[in-house]
């Protein structure tokens, strides 16, 4: 971290059924303050007495909670769905709590993979954190596994909102345990937005020294709500199956008074029934055997008692979460896996004789060091954040001075290697018509269909360059790659650069511009002085400066957003601010009219929503400055040939 202030984040969470969401973050939380942070907890569930937050400002909203596996029904209160008004004040709270707070870093907890009904609040919180000019770092939080998408389009709709919000996503798992993409179908480019973190395991709980409460026991818990009820009741009856053994169920805070008595009244001599307890790991560390659940606190418990495990993970509602998890766990070893649907006390019964029987697992392998892990992402993403800001304020004080100065600012926009109609060139064709620009898009000659002619019909306002001819690498291994360099004859190669053109011109006619783009920007000198016999007027590389080539103009481009070297996505934004707002300051530093025009350089068909959402920023950026013009390659090889 780069400031002497400490560090404000506010971590936004709903807890639903369990507590456990809530206790993940208070861990995180709790290891943020440790280190001299200051943290802002946002509640939007029912009051959990039996979380650690200390050292964080806890904010309660005004609570909400479902019953069974229906997510989509919000109780305010017991029976009483939550109406139109509880959720306007948990909104006005929210944002009141995000004003108070002026966080550097804003967490929510599952959203947007999860929690959407409550994507109002969420989207409203999200908009005003962006509306800030000093924006904090926004990171979406995620347990190893997430419930997958139950309806077409909700994986979609997730990456949408994570490109259009957020600069990462901290996973709580660990991908050589169960990767992100075995729960949820995970994009290429929402995997590049992952911050692997570990799991997070609230190590805060502890027994006094000594104690011997629970040694040797069977332990069972059912999670923090009502729906471990079936564990509970198959646990009762199996106990009696095992008289020889002692046994604990604990019920959650969340389970209803009437049914914690039925539990209570109806156990065995065997079994003791009570409501969970903080110090439940240290119980577990005591423990003969485990009977839980598969949530992600229960098992990082487990982990870390080394304890022997039954799960049973809860299915209801098709929720499919917990039964990844028991089986991946399951297939390593680690646990014994039985199904609710088809749990019986017989079978309960007969699988905790076999683990009584068998040695500790070893857990080992489950890391559980999370919090501290989470911090340091957080950390280096406020930096990154912090440094796009500083960026950005560079590009609007040269943009400023060229207020100051009178001067107009010419930019261009090339995009390469369309082929044919595509939704990505359609989203790019609407951006340019959005800010009113002209376009410049290379086109591959030998690869472009009839398709694309009809689709530029309808975009008057883009220009056709040539993109060499097949975009093939004709260079050997080891050589960076290129269609027009020096590895086949001059005249060949300068013929198929001609046959490019011509082929164009037939195609698209006059609205081909005789500008030639070489596939990967490179172009040998030979080829380069051989265009102009070719019909070439223009050349378009991606350098500031070139050396003057007899009879061809040279438009080149200057700025590029994706990460070509690290295999795609968005180039680090504070990178990317600082970079435009050197080419503008050279801009000023010259003669009026010295310099090219500022080349912009896309590749529509590998952009993601991130890409896509810093081009928008930085045309807003751009059009708000009104010294900023942009130019068609056309007219600014006209001006040339006038000159």
């Amino acid at each position: 971290m780069n400031e002497t202030r400490p560090p404000r984040v506010m971590i936004v969470v709903t807890h639903l059924l369990g507590i456990g969401h809530l206790a993940r973050m208070a861990a995180v939380g709790r290891e943020m303050a440790r280190q001299g942070w200051l943290v802002t907890l946002v509640s939007g569930g029912r009051p959990a007495e039996t979380v650690n937050i200390e050292g964080c400002t806890l904010v309660q909203l005004p609570p909400v909670h479902c019953v069974g596996s229906d997510f989509s029904t919000l109780y305010q209160a017991p029976d009483v769905v939550a109406d139109a008004a509880h959720f306007t004040v948990r909104r006005e709270a929210l944002l009141a709590a995000f004003e108070e707070a002026q966080p550097d870093a804003l967490i929510t907890e599952l959203f947007p993979f999860g929690r959407r009904t409550l994507a109002d609040e969420f989207l409203v919180l999200l908009e005003r954190a962006h509306a800030r000019a000093d924006r904090p770092a926004i990171l979406c939080s995620i347990r190893d596994v997430l419930n997958p998408p139950s309806k077409p389009g909700r994986a979609e709709e997730a990456e949408a909102r994570l490109a259009a919000f957020y600069d990462g996503i901290l996973f709580h798992g660990a991908s050589q345990v169960v990767p992100l993409d075995a729960s949820w179908p995970a994009s290429r480019a929402v995997l590049r937005r992952v911050l692997e973190t570990g799991y997070v395991h609230d190590g805060s709980r502890s027994f006094p020294d000594g104690d011997t409460e629970g040694a040797g026991e069977i332990i069972v818990s059912g999670g923090g709500s009502a729906a471990g009820l079936p564990l509970s009741a198959n646990a009762l009856r199996a106990a009696r199956l095992m008289p020889e053994m002692r046994w604990r169920l604990l019920v959650g805070a969340g389970v209803p008074a009437e049914s914690f008595e039925r539990l209570h009244n109806g156990a065995p001599a065997n079994v003791i029934v009570e409501r969970a307890r903080p110090d439940f790991p240290a119980l577990l560390g005591r423990a003969a055997l485990s009977i839980s659940q598969a949530g992600y606190n229960t098992v990082l418990d487990l982990a870390a008692a080394n304890a022997r495990a039954i799960l049973v993970p809860f299915a209801e509602g098709g929720e499919r979460e917990q039964g990844i998890r028991a089986g991946e766990l399951g297939r390593r070893g680690l646990v014994r896996g039985l199904e609710t649907a088809t749990l019986t006390p017989e079978a309960l019964a007969g699988a905790a004789t076999e683990l009584l029987a068998a040695p500790r697992p070893d857990w080992s392998a489950i890391g559980r060091d999370g919090a501290a892990r989470t911090a340091a992402h957080v950390a280096a993403s406020i930096d990154r954040r912090r440094a796009a800001t500083e960026g950005w304020a560079r590009l609007d004080a040269a943009l400023t001075r060229a207020e100051a100065e009178g001067r107009v600012l010419e930019f261009w926009w090339r995009d390469d290697d369309a082929i044919e109609p595509t939704p990505a060139l359609d989203t790019l064709i609407a951006r340019f018509e959005r800010f009113g620009v002209p376009g410049g898009l290379a086109v591959i000659p030998s690869r472009a269909t009839p398709a694309l002619v009809e689709r530029l019909r309808a975009a008057p306002d883009v220009d056709v360059l040539v993109h060499g001819w097949a975009h093939t690498n004709y260079a050997p291994v080891g050589e960076k790659a290129a269609e027009f360099g020096s590895h086949r004859p001059l005249a060949m190669v300068a013929g198929e650069a001609g046959a490019g053109l011509a082929r164009l011109r037939e195609m698209f006619g006059e609205r081909t511009v005789p500008l030639f783009v070489p596939p990967w920007n490179r172009v040998a000198p030979a080829i380069s002085a051989a265009l102009p016999a070719q019909g070439f007027t223009g050349l378009s590389t991606f350098t500031r400066r070139s050396e003057a080539i007899p009879g061809l103009t040279q438009i080149n481009t200057h700025w590029d957003p994706i990460a070509w070297k690290q295999g795609g996505g968005l180039v680090e934004e504070a990178k990317l601010a600082h970079e435009l707002a050197r080419l503008v300051e050279e801009e000023l530093a010259a003669a009026p009219g010295e310099l090219e025009p500022i080349g912009l350089l896309t590749h529509h068909l590998v952009h993601d929503g991130w890409i896509d959402r810093l081009l928008d920023e930085v045309m807003e950026r751009l059009a708000a400055s009104g010294v900023v013009r942009f130019v068609s390659a056309r007219d600014v090889l006209v001006q040339a040939g006038a000159r």
